[in-house]
This record gives C-alpha cells, sequence and structure tokens, in this order.
C-alpha cells in the first residue's frame, strides 16, 4: 500500500486490466469526500474504449497517457442533477450562476482527490491532467455534456509500468502562514525557492532554453499570458454555453 509521502505522477501504464469492480468500490468509496450542502455537485466520465480515448486526446494537447492508460476519468462540475431533482419536486432550482458553478468545482475536484489518494493506496497510478479546462468545449462536445455540467479535472489511471522520480516541492514554511498572510520579501523568495532552481534538471531546462531563470521557463515558454489570456476566454465562452454566466 503506497502512502501520499511516496505519491508520484504515473504516465506508463501496464496492460494489466483495472476491473470495474475495483474502479466502482473506489469511486464508491470516494463518495465520502465532503461535499457541499451533502448535494454531490459532481460527476464522473469513465472513459475505456480506444475510439473515446483518441477523440479526447486532442483536448489534452494528445499527451501519450491519454491514450495509453487503461482508464480515463473526467470529473465535472455537476448542478445539472440537483436542478433535475428540484424540478421534479415541485421546487424552483437557482443554479445557473458562478457562485454555484464554484461550489460544484470544489466538489468535483475535492472528489477527484479523494479518489486519486485511495486509487494510489490500492496500488494504481495516476497522473492529473491540468488541460481539462484549456479546452473544455473540446471535451464537452465529446462527452455530450448537458448544461450545468462542467467538466474540470482529469486523470489517467492504471497499473504502473515505470517508478519515476518524484516532483520536488516547496518547504512547508513557503506556504503555511501564521494567523494573518504574511508577505513574502526577496530574501523569503530566494530562501523558499533555492532548492528547486538548483536541480540539475532545473538548471538543464534553463540552459537548453537559453533562459536566465527557472521563473522564465514558466512565464515565457510553458504558462504564457497569451495563452493564458487565449484560455481563459474560451473557459469563460465555455460557461456561457453550459449556463454558469449570462
Amino acid at each position: 500500500m503506497k502512502t501520499l509521502n511516496e505519491r508520484r505522477s504515473i504516465r506508463k501504464y501496464s496492460d494489466r486490466e483495472v476491473s470495474n469492480e475495483l474502479l466502482d468500490r473506489l469511486l464508491s468509496e470516494a463518495e465520502r469526500t465532503p461535499t457541499m450542502g451533502n448535494l454531490q455537485l459532481y460527476s464522473v466520465v469513465v472513459t475505456r474504449s480506444k475510439e473515446m480515448k483518441e477523440k479526447l486526446a486532442p483536448a489534452h494537447f494528445n499527451q501519450p497517457m491519454i491514450e495509453g492508460a487503461p482508464v480515463v476519468l473526467t470529473f465535472c462540475a455537476d448542478f445539472r442533477r440537483t436542478s433535475l431533482w428540484a424540478e421534479n419536486r415541485k421546487a424552483v432550482p437557482g443554479y445557473d450562476n458562478f457562485l454555484s458553478f464554484m461550489n460544484a468545482a470544489t466538489d468535483a475536484l475535492l472528489y477527484c482527490q479523494t479518489f486519486t489518494n485511495l486509487a494510489e493506496e490500492a496500488g494504481l497510478g495516476t497522473c492529473f491532467l491540468g488541460t481539462t479546462v484549456y479546452m473544455p468545449k473540446l471535451i464537452i462536445d465529446i462527452l455530450k455534456l448537458p448544461k450545468l455540467v462542467m467538466p474540470i479535472a482529469t486523470i489517467t489511471i492504471g497499473w504502473p509500468d515505470e517508478n519515476p522520480a518524484q516532483s520536488d516541492r516547496l518547504p512547508l514554511a513557503s506556504i503555511v502562514h501564521s494567523e494573518i498572510y504574511h508577505d513574502y520579501t526577496p530574501a523569503d523568495i530566494d530562501k523558499y525557492y533555492k532548492e528547486k532552481e538548483e536541480l540539475p534538471e532545473n538548471k538543464h531546462f534553463v540552459e537548453i532554453n537559453h533562459k536566465e531563470t527557472l521563473a522564465q521557463i514558466f512565464t515565457d515558454i510553458r504558462y504564457t499570458k497569451k495563452d493564458n489570456e487565449a484560455m481563459s476566454k474560451g473557459l469563460i465562452e465555455a460557461l456561457k454555453q453550459q449556463g454558469f454566466l449570462d
């Protein structure tokens, strides 16, 4: 059984099947996660077929684990089920707004994280794909998501066929604030990012990309202002399409 301190992202999987019984057990156990108002404002779409994985791959920039994993799970913020329940019980729902989206998105992410922890404890490997909110309209079309359902997170799962190194993490002191938020001084930034910046692989990234600092890898190459603004526009359009924004 793996512990959280041992976790690492797995992008290569063996051919061993992930049974429906195991998957359903983990998804069921994950339902004990905290949820807003005990409404469970989430749904998960399970993708196993080769055809559907091929369709989803472009929405995730064709990352190979989409087609290589036995199972792909798309976690969705879902206020449709609750709204239909209200309408069928002589109640009038008012969940076509941004606050409701935030509540449902929070529920979906909590459920996703709990499931991920349980899956890894069972020996499965997982990889979280942040690309879900980059091109949500494509995922919405492929998975036929109706109004008030919005894709929030995707993970690939399977039995590991690799044992990669763990990703680095910032020291605890960099994220914990006592009583109030204490803003960071230049000295704090130097101290907290020193280990990350001195990792050989990160120094190599800086060198091969002809940059001066590791921060420039993120701002100039990985997560640029131009891309962030373009994908923000697409996300807002998708939220309007799904009924969470006017």
